[in-house]
């Protein structure tokens, strides 16, 4: 049965910091890109970062570069979303995606408010 279960998440003030982990099982994670995606209320599930099967690459939507860390942990199938300075604005479910094969976790939420 495959899995992509995300933990880590909740209430931070402005500026703090949040690392979620996402673990996989049930299938190749190995052999998959992973990404983490975000939806706040009311707007459309953005990309935030993505990470090569290796962890060679990583990319990350503009807004969180230099703030966030994406990160992968191979021998325990897990992907990792170091969150840092966040805003309020950074306020949105946030969940894990395998590239290669299209799977979704049920997502973390994270929210920033003083």
């Amino acid at each position: 049965q495959v899995q992509l279960v995300e933990s880590g998440g909740g209430l931070v003030q402005p500026g703090g910091s949040l690392t979620l982990s996402c673990a996989a099982s049930g299938f190749s994670f190995n052999h998959s890109a992973m990404n983490w995606y975000r939806q706040a209320p009311g707007k459309e599930r953005e990309l935030v970062a993505g990470i090569t099967s290796i962890g060679f690459r990583s990319y990350y939507l503009e807004s969180a570069r230099n703030r966030f860390i994406i990160s992968r942990e191979n021998a325990k199938s897990t992907v990792y979303l170091q969150l840092n300075s966040l805003t309020p604005e950074d306020t949105a479910v946030y969940f894990c995606h395998s590239a290669r094969f299209g799977y979704w976790g049920k997502g973390a939420q994270v929210t920033v408010s003083s």
